[in-house]
């Protein structure tokens, strides 16, 4: 068998998870339910984030937050400051895709 398959995780509960952690990419899979978030950070990488369900509140750096829904695809930059964050009540699912794996990263 040639290809890999990877796995993740159906539900509706807070959640986040690592797919993929190779030679290529970074793949997160993350849920959060509504009035939940991630803990503010920095990019560490390249970021893609992949809206598959829900509604995203997004805050980058100082800038005003940005609503982003179902089949957005949101590009981040390296070293950016982020919040992301799930006020409305359908449960917000996305993919986060980091590339080059942030333990390749070179600036």
């Amino acid at each position: 068998m040639l290809e890999k398959k990877y796995e993740y995780n159906l539900n509706d509960e807070k959640l986040i998870e690592k797919i993929v952690d190779d030679e290529n990419i970074n793949l997160n899979h993350m849920i959060l339910t509504k009035g939940t978030s991630l803990p503010e950070h920095y990019s560490n990488s390249n970021v893609y984030m992949i809206v598959a369900r829900g509604i995203m509140t997004l805050q980058l750096n100082e800038q005003e937050p940005h609503l982003y829904e179902k089949g957005s695809i949101i590009n981040i930059p390296y070293k950016v400051k982020m919040n992301v964050q799930n006020f409305h009540d359908e449960v917000l699912e996305f993919f986060v895709v980091k590339s080059p794996n942030p333990r390749d990263y070179k600036e």
